[in-house]
């Protein structure tokens, strides 16, 4: 039997909660760059008709291939059905207030920029203790939920299309290729250069170089 992702929804849409809110984050493990959250509201009246055929193969982002992932992105964000939200919590805000902190402060603003608000959260992975709507947290949800799929699929493309971006800004990093992650070459790159005002002075190896490498972070809103 094929797996119901709208099951969670309809239960929820059946309960006269018609706004429902997948979030996800992309980006918590990296040494550089920001964490990224999405939250995506689907309409329910897809419980009925079901996903377009724009969203077909809809997963968790990380078994999506870059060209499904950019195709989502642009159907989602381009749908005047969904209602979706991005927020980018920058390196210095993150080495400030933790990773954990940092991934709750980017899903609550991200939840807190869809208009009119939601009234139930699907969360990928556990509750977060600090989410200002109810909850229901997910293991492994971007596999079990479209809206937190979706949710994945936003997260995941605004923050690797921002590292591209600093790819260009500092290509002795390779950030085009590892979007900052602890790969042997990104390592080789720190050893050879220091770091950058994008790597995260918290995380291992990092927290031991001189902070005058860095900048101060910031969160900023997407979409």
């Amino acid at each position: 039997m094929s797996l119901d992702l709208l099951a969670f929804e309809r239960e929820l849409w059946q309960q006269g909660l018609t706004r429902v809110a997948g979030v996800d984050e992309a980006g918590r493990g990296p040494l550089a760059g920001p964490v990224s959250a999405a939250a995506v509201i689907l309409p329910p009246a897809w419980a009925k008709s079901g996903l377009p055929l724009e969203l077909a193969g809809l997963n968790d982002s990380k078994q999506l291939s870059d060209t499904q992932r950019e195709g989502f992105y642009e159907f989602i964000i381009g749908c005047a059905e969904v209602r979706h939200a991005v927020v980018l919590v920058e390196a210095g805000r993150i080495d400030t207030i933790n990773i954990l902190q940092a991934t709750h402060e980017a899903m609550n603003s991200a939840l807190a920029r869809l208009t009119p608000a939601p009234q139930h959260a699907l969360v990928d992975g556990r509750p977060v203790k600090t989410m200002r709507v109810p909850q229901t947290a997910l293991v492994k949800g971007d596999a079990r939920s479209y809206s937190i799929a979706a949710a994945s699929v936003l997260a995941k493309v605004t923050r690797d299309r921002l590292m591209l971006e600093y790819d260009r800004q500092w290509p002795q990093y390779g950030f085009a290729g590892h979007k900052g992650y602890g790969t042997a070459g990104h390592l080789a790159a720190i050893a050879q250069h220091g770091p950058c005002p994008i790597h995260r002075r918290s995380f291992a190896p990092l927290k031991q170089e001189e902070p005058e490498w860095f900048q101060g972070g910031k969160t900023k809103i997407v979409g």
